[in-house]
């Protein structure tokens, strides 16, 4: 969950109270399948391998920091998405957790559609081949060089954001001759975040159009009068990191009221209903996430339940994974520089990246796991702050955590779930080179979004 932060920065040191971290496991050696994609193992040397390569060679050879996809691992959960919803369903990889042509590629090959949310991200799909007609155009103000470009390209569909937006699509579409497919995002009075949602009062954000006050149907009747438009569906999306289906049964509830009124009012029932992302992945062992085929079975027993109840066929059902796919599939990769204990608090690890690779810890106050992985050791646990090289305070990477007593510069540790978002929002701060993705897959590795250099740099300086 986000949080309030003081404008000059987190306090540098701040002191936990005494039991605010989790206890240290009992064997730092162990690698906890939750929170590490499926080919990671620890060897009998005590080196850590992904896809049968170990993190050693991965670090000699393409250097650190480094984010380390597991191919494998991703294409399976993309089938894993897909099998859960069957082919009465629709699965969207929600682009912006990590997107680049070698994933368009995976997603497509997998049969997966894709969701994007700006011009960049709709020219990575194209230009990698994913097919028009299985992605969808998402974002809360697009350009209408963007809007031309999708209806243009032949995109599923466009989803409508505000009352304005309704006009701006309806126009390009109609002066290309074309009809384009759209939903128009609702704002449902429901956030959910990790195990708690809240079900009013959170009409006041810049995405969807609010289903309170009528706004929502208004916007549905406009939809319906304009010749450029084709009015497939109701989308809802209703917080990040979910855990816990109650507040999708609160969403499903007045997204379906409104599917009822629509019926009741222009006598036609709409195909289809959206009911977005945010589904949860393990960052640490205390997460919990649900299975694709539990989350696939939970919503449509709801979204059913809801149209019986209403009298209404039970339309297809959109989903948007993104951070459940990609985000257990990589791990970030480090060198360990220096190391600086504080007597009574804690040990300070600093690290050859930090906040230029992985933003979430001081914009979401995000938590994560990290190990040693270069090696394994039976020294005892020391807590730790893992932290970054940047003129930064708040660069801080793993809050807290356990890692031997015995380490050392030179280690390499690793945080796991760092596939989504982190490289999608990484900077040049500090003039940092951002890192490249590495995709490993049955004992061989290739760079897919390769390292950023000063040429890079100074390339767009142009002074």
């Amino acid at each position: 969950m986000s949080r309030s932060a003081h404008p000059a920065g987190p306090r540098h040191a701040d002191v936990l109270p005494e039991g605010h971290w989790t206890a240290p496991a009992t064997d730092l050696n162990a690698l906890d399948e939750k929170v590490w994609s499926r080919t990671v193992t620890r060897g009998a040397d005590g080196a850590v391998s992904v896809g049968g390569i170990e993190v050693a060679r991965l670090a000699e050879e393409f250097g650190t920091p480094a984010y380390i996809l597991d191919e494998s691992d991703f294409r399976a959960r993309c089938r894993a998405w897909a099998d859960a919803f069957g082919a009465d369903a629709d699965v969207f990889y929600a682009g912006k957790a990590f997107l680049s042509r070698a994933v368009v590629r995976w997603l497509t090959e997998e049969e997966l559609n894709l969701d994007v949310c700006s011009g960049g991200e709709l020219a990575t799909a194209l230009d990698a081949g994913m097919p028009a007609e299985r992605i969808a155009f998402h974002g809360n103000n697009k350009t209408i060089a963007e809007i031309e470009r999708a209806v243009t390209a032949g995109v599923g569909r466009i989803v409508l954001d505000s009352f304005q937006e309704i006009v701006r699509v309806a126009h390009v579409a109609q002066g290309l001759g074309k009809r384009q497919r759209v939903q128009i995002r609702v704002t449902v009075g429901v956030e959910a975040h990790t195990h708690e949602f809240i079900a009013t009062a959170h009409e006041d954000q810049k995405f969807g159009i609010a289903l309170a006050d009528g706004q929502a149907a208004e916007a549905v009747r406009r939809a319906l009068t304009l010749d450029g438009l084709e009015l497939i569906g109701i989308h809802s999306h209703i917080g990040s990191q979910i855990f816990d289906m109650a507040g999708f049964e609160v969403s499903a509830r007045r997204v379906v009221g409104l599917l009822a009124e629509i019926r009741d009012e222009h006598g036609v029932e709409l195909p289809e209903i959206d009911l977005g992302g945010g589904l949860g992945i393990a960052y640490t062992s205390e997460d919990d996430p649900r299975e694709p085929h539990e989350i696939a079975k939970a919503l449509g027993d709801i979204v059913t339940r809801e149209c019986e109840s209403a009298g209404l066929a039970t339309p297809r059902i959109s989903v948007e994974p993104g951070r459940a796919i990609v985000g257990p599939t990589a791990f970030t990769l480090y060198e360990v520089g220096t190391i600086k204990p504080l007597e009574g608090l804690r040990t300070y690890v600093s690290v050859d990246g930090g906040m230029s690779d992985n933003i979430r810890t001081a914009l979401y106050d995000a938590e994560y796991s990290v190990s040693l992985v270069s090696r394994s050791s039976d020294a005892g646990p020391m807590l730790v702050r893992v932290v970054g090289k940047h003129c930064e305070s708040g660069d801080i990477v793993v809050k807290d955590a356990f890692l031997p007593s015995d380490l050392a510069p030179g280690d390499l540790i690793a945080v796991p779930a760092t596939g989504a978002y982190c490289r999608s929002m990484a900077s040049n701060y500090n003039h940092a080179l951002r890192p490249p993705v590495v995709a490993v897959r049955d004992g061989r590795a290739r760079v897919i979004v390769r390292r950023e250099t000063e040429e890079d740099l100074l390339r767009l300086d142009v002074g």
